[in-house]
Order: C-alpha cells, then structure tokens, then sequence
C-alpha cells in the first residue's frame, strides 16, 4: 500500500496530464474557478472600497471648506455687527450733540428774544404814535388768564387812539417772522379778546419779515414792524 502511495506521487510529478485529470476527479479546477470568482470579486470591492475613499476625501475637503467659508462669514458678520454698534454710538453721540446744540439755540433765541424786547419797546409806541394815531406809554412782558389757562404775550400795554378810544396792544416779538408765526400768533390772541380791555390792536416785531408773512398778517389784522423801522 505505501509502495503504491508512492509510486502515485511520482507519477504526478512526471505526468501534468495526469495531475489534472486527478485535480478534476477532486474538484481542484472547481476549486480553482471559485478562488477566480473570489478574486475577482474582491478586486471590485477593491475598486469601490477606492472609490468610496475617494468620496469620503472630496468630502472631507468640502467640510474642511466649508468650515473655512463658515468662519470667514462669521468673521465678515462680527465685523458687520462691530461697524453697526460703532455707528449705534456715533448716532448716540450725534442726537446729544444735537441735543445740547438745540439747548444752546434755545437760550441764544431767549437772549436774542429778550433783546428784540428790550428795542420794541423803545421803537414801538414812537412808531404807533406816528403812523397809526396810537398813545400807549410803556410795552411789557404779561401772563394773562383766559379761562383758567395761561397766555404769555411778549409785548403788553394800554393806551388811546388819536379819538380817545382805548386801546390794548398785544404783540409778539420773532427774530424772523414767516406766515406760520402770524397764524399761531392770531390764534393766541383770539383767546384774549374776552378780557382785553377796549379795542385790541395786534402787532409782531422782528428783524426780518418774510413777504408770505405780510399777505398772512394783512388777513388776519396784524400790524407787522421790523427793527429798522421807524
């Protein structure tokens, strides 16, 4: 028995026919078919292993520009939201700015109003005596009450027409004075004409007079005085 096991081997060694007659009697090429399948198989789960590689890498490179764009963005708008609070500051500083600048235009109007007082009172009953026939002594600033309510006039004072007529003069003193002036102005005194003593005589004095202002005050029976007049 082993003489003939041996005698066998050699024979396969010497005969390739033979070798695969008996690879076939055993299945070897079977074998041999299925390892090809196997490794054919295996090199395409190769190649889309490679692809797959290759995907995960283009979207590993996309995440990390993404990544990229996002901090870029978040930086544009933290950027974006620096300038915004600067200008929400600039804006702050500018309306407290505007603030005390129309606080000081206030007090410089005051200062400017109480100077055009102090010369209407000098100029005006001279020029009411000459052009209009109107005696009134002294002009002065008066709260009067109307119902409960405060009305300020700036210029106040009682006199007589050129007949013996008495006379209250109500007038209102503006650095310039437009249409608009004379409207609010006419509407103020028309709360006075129930108090106001004898025949009211309307008047505004300023340093400039607008042409739209003369119209407005011929309407309504304003007498209009500018400085220079006399």
């Amino acid at each position: 028995m082993v003489n003939l096991r041996n005698d066998l081997l050699k024979l396969l060694k010497k005969d390739e026919d033979l070798r695969y007659t008996v690879m076939g009697l055993i299945g070897i090429n079977d074998l041999r078919s299925t390892l090809k399948t196997l490794t054919g198989a295996v090199r395409k789960l190769t190649k889309r292993l490679n692809d797959l590689t290759d995907r995960i890498n283009s979207l590993a490179e996309a995440q990390v520009k993404t990544e990229e764009a996002i901090k870029s963005l978040t930086k544009h708008l933290n950027d974006l939201t620096d300038r915004i609070n600067s200008l929400a500051e600039a804006q702050v500083k500018t309306e407290e700015a505007i603030k005390s600048l129309t606080l000081e235009v206030s007090r410089l109007s005051d200062t400017i109003g109480f100077s055009l007082e102090d010369i209407a009172r000098v100029v005006i009953p001279d020029f009411l005596y000459r052009h209009e026939g109107v005696e009134v002594s002294d002009l002065e600033r008066k709260i009067i009450i109307v119902n409960g309510e405060e009305v300020e006039v700036n210029l106040y004072g009682e006199g007589f027409s050129k007949n013996g007529r008495k006379i209250t003069v109500i007038g209102e003193v503006k650095s310039r004075i437009y249409s608009g002036d004379v409207v609010r102005f006419d509407g103020r005194t028309g709360k006075l004409v129930k108090v106001v003593k004898g025949e009211m005589y309307k008047l505004m004095f300023g340093y400039l007079i607008h042409p739209v202002a003369e119209e407005e005050a011929r309407r309504r029976g304003v007498k209009l005085i500018a400085s220079y007049m006399r």
